[in-house]
């Protein structure tokens, strides 16, 4: 199979706070406007998307990864953009990632890291 690329949707209550903190504070393009839906492009084909009509299931489970090449300047970033950081960038012998935890307007957990 040749897939053409991959949507993550999510759920929000508020598609506005969540359109400014992801176009905005994360500088992704707004791919397409549905009304109840905002589908965001990380790169070609990869896309993460928030709509109202589904619930917000922010929990310990959901987690959305974004890779950066500089994970020292997204965080500094971050922190003057006021993102809530839940942990300093720090190296993972484990997996091999470089990589700090925050969270989006809707409690999401986001990862921003890099393979080492």
């Amino acid at each position: 199979m040749n897939w053409d690329g991959l949507i993550c949707f999510l759920g929000t209550a508020d598609l506005q706070k969540t359109h400014e903190f992801y176009s905005e504070t994360l500088g992704l393009k707004l791919h397409k406007d549905q009304g109840a839906c905002r589908i965001y492009e990380i790169r070609p084909g990869a896309y993460v998307g928030f709509c109202v009509h589904h619930p917000v299931k922010s929990g310990p489970g959901t987690l959305i990864t974004l890779l950066a090449a500089d994970v020292d300047e997204v965080f500094s970033s971050f922190t003057r953009a006021g993102v809530d950081i839940e942990t300093q960038p720090a190296l993972n012998h484990e997996f091999g990632i470089y990589h700090f935890y925050a969270h989006d307007p809707n409690g999401y957990r986001l990862e921003v890291q890099r393979f080492v």
